[in-house]
């Protein structure tokens, strides 16, 4: 376990040595013959050091692994440091690895979500939110709904196209759990958007809970009529006609 590090207030610092190392783990895991077409294909404009997701996972776990953070503060902070500080696109993806880590599982709280908002909104593109969304959001509401229901439903008419994105696609592993008092209320909110990350994402949603209950889909899909995109429609009822 690594020592705890504070600022002059007082305050937990991020490990600077975790985070030194997790850059390094990627800067040796780099292809930079990959890297143009990765940020091309993401329309990104921080660059890319050229790593997969399965090779990023193979180099950061034994390094994750080896160095545990000490206490809810410190992993907060060297997640932020990971995140705000990153020059790669890699290592806001190792930020949100980090999240993830099994080491960490108890850090899974309600008061965690600010943390995830914060990469939402400053992250602004799917491949960010999308992840956090399902696996971040999403467990934080089926351990506490009363504490993040309220938050996706405010959430689901936020000016910020990717807290209303998140609140939509929260409950995507959630199956037969799924809130659908709170996903027709996300979705309906946005009925109106014609931003096509939200179109899909309403369309993406349904899918999903459609290998659950498909009837229940298509009555849905069927009493919102024209008021459903047609590529919400037509995403919704991909697999099951």
């Amino acid at each position: 376990m690594s020592k705890v590090a504070r600022d002059e207030t007082g305050a937990e610092m991020a490990d600077g040595q975790l985070v030194a190392a997790v850059r390094a783990a990627l800067a040796g895991a780099a292809d930079p013959a990959r890297a143009p077409a990765m940020r091309a294909y993401m329309k990104s404009e921080m660059l890319f050091r050229g790593v997969p997701k399965p090779v990023r996972e193979r180099a950061l776990r034994p390094v994750l692994a080896e160095r545990t953070l000490p206490s809810q503060s410190s992993w907060r902070a060297t997640v932020r440091a990971l995140w705000r500080e990153a020059e790669y696109r890699e290592e806001r993806y190792a930020a949100i690895d980090l999240t993830g880590h099994r080491a960490y599982r108890a850090y899974q709280r309600a008061d965690t979500l600010d943390l995830y908002e914060e990469m939402i909104t400053t992250g602004a593109w799917w491949d960010y939110v999308d992840e956090i969304a399902s696996r971040r959001v999403g467990p934080l509401l089926a351990a506490d709904p009363a504490a993040i229901r309220p938050v996706m439903l405010r959430w689901s008419r936020d000016g910020d196209l990717w807290r209303r994105r998140t609140s939509i696609i929260c409950q995507l592993s959630f199956k037969a759990a799924t809130d659908l008092d709170l996903l027709y209320a996300c979705i309906d909110a946005n009925l109106d958007d014609r931003d096509f990350f939200i179109r899909k994402a309403i369309g993406w949603a349904l899918r999903r809970y459609a290998w659950t209950n498909p009837t229940e889909v298509r009555r849905f899909v069927t009493a919102r009529g024209d008021a459903l995109s047609p590529l919400s429609r037509r995403e919704a009822l991909k697999n099951i006609g």
